[in-house]
C-alpha cells in the first residue's frame, strides 16, 4: 500500500471535509470505491495494492477513496466500521454495496462487474481477457498433455494442464499437478479457483446422500452441518443457486459456526463460479448480512 494515494491515477485520499463532493456527488458520473484503512491492518496491505491496481487497470471506470480511520474517525463512525479492511461502493450518489475482508483479484473483479463496471476501452486490462473455453474439455486435455511434455520447463502449461482435468473430473491428476506448482503460480486466481472446487468435491467424500441431508434440515433447521454439506451437494452437482442459499441460510442462522465457516464457504463458491449475475447476487445477501 502506497503512503500516500494522490500519486496514483484514479486514486486519493478521502476525508470528512471531501467526502461529500469528492465521493457522494463524484459518484453520480463515476462510480467511487471507498477503502476503509489502517496502517496497523495487515490485511489491508495486501487489499490495498490490489486495489489501487485495478484502479489503474480499468482506466478511470471507477474512482478509489481511501480512507484512514484512525485519521478519519468520524467517516468511520458515519458508515459503522467495525473492522478493517471494509470496502464500500458508492454509484449514483447512493452506497450500494461493500463487503468486510480482504478478497483475492478475481473475486474483485467479479464485484466490480456485479455492478457494471468494466474496464474501459482501451485500459490496460483488455489485454488481459480471458480466452474462450474450448467446447471438448477431453480434446483440451489432449492439448495440454502434448504441449507440456514439449515444454516441461512452462510450469503455465501444468496449471492450464491442471484446470482441463478438472473439466473433465479427473480431479486426483489435477490436484497432483497442482501441488507440484511453483509458488508464483499456486496463488494464481486461476490456481485458487481450481483448490476450491477440489476442496468441495473433498468434502463429500464420506458425506451421507442428499435426501438424508435434507431429511435432517426438515426436522431440525439449525442442523448447520447437514445444511452445509447439503449446500456442497448441489453445488458440485451443478444446481449453484440451491447450494448457495444453503450457504446464506447458514450465514443468516450463525454467522460464527466452525470459526466463520459460512463466509468462507460463500466466498470459495464465488470462486468457481462463472456466472457473475448470480455471483453478485449473493455477494450483496452475505455483505448485507456481514453489515448489519
Amino acid at each position: 500500500m502506497t503512503d500516500s494515494a494522490t500519486t496514483l491515477p484514479h486514486v486519493f485520499d478521502a476525508t470528512a471535509a471531501n467526502f461529500e463532493a469528492d465521493v457522494i456527488r463524484a459518484s453520480v458520473d463515476t462510480p467511487v470505491l471507498v477503502d476503509f484503512w489502517a496502517t496497523w491492518c495487515g490485511p489491508c496491505k495486501t487489499l490495498g495494492p490490489i486495489l489501487e491496481k485495478l484502479a489503474a487497470d480499468y482506466g478511470g471506470a471507477f474512482r478509489l477513496a481511501k480512507v484512514d480511520v484512525d485519521q478519519e474517525q468520524q467517516l468511520a463512525a458515519a458508515f459503522q466500521i467495525r473492522s478493517v479492511p471494509t470496502v464500500m461502493l458508492v454509484k449514483g450518489g447512493q452506497l450500494v454495496d461493500g463487503f468486510p475482508g480482504a478478497l483475492p483479484e478475481g473475486e474483485l473483479r467479479q464485484f466490480l462487474a456485479g455492478h457494471d463496471i468494466h474496464p474501459l476501452e482501451g485500459s490496460a486490462d483488455d489485454a488481459e481477457a480471458e480466452p474462450t473455453p474450448p467446447a471438448d474439455p477431453h480434446e483440451e486435455v489432449l492439448r495440454l498433455r502434448k504441449l507440456a511434455e514439449a515444454e516441461p520447463d512452462k510450469a503455465e502449461h501444468k496449471l492450464d494442464l491442471a484446470l482441463a482435468l478438472l473439466a473433465t473430473g479427473a480431479a486426483p491428476e489435477a490436484e497432483q499437478l497442482l501441488d507440484g506448482l511453483p509458488a508464483n503460480l499456486s496463488t494464481d486466481d486461476r490456481a485458487v479457483k481450481a483448490r476450491a472446487r477440489l476442496g468441495f468435491a473433498s468434502l463429500l467424500k464420506d458425506a451421507p446422500p442428499r435426501e438424508v441431508l435434507q431429511a435432517a434440515i426438515a426436522s431440525n433447521p439449525d442442523d448447520l452441518k447437514a445444511r452445509h454439506l447439503l449446500g456442497v451437494h448441489e453445488l458440485v452437482s451443478g444446481d449453484a443457486e440451491s447450494g448457495l442459499q444453503q450457504f446464506i441460510e447458514m450465514l443468516r442462522r450463525d454467522r460464527q459456526y466452525e470459526n466463520g465457516l459460512p463466509r468462507t464457504t460463500l466466498i470459495d463458491a464465488f470462486r468457481i463460479l462463472d456466472d457473475e449475475d448470480l455471483v453478485s447476487k449473493y455477494r450483496r445477501q452475505m455483505s448485507a448480512l456481514l453489515l448489519s
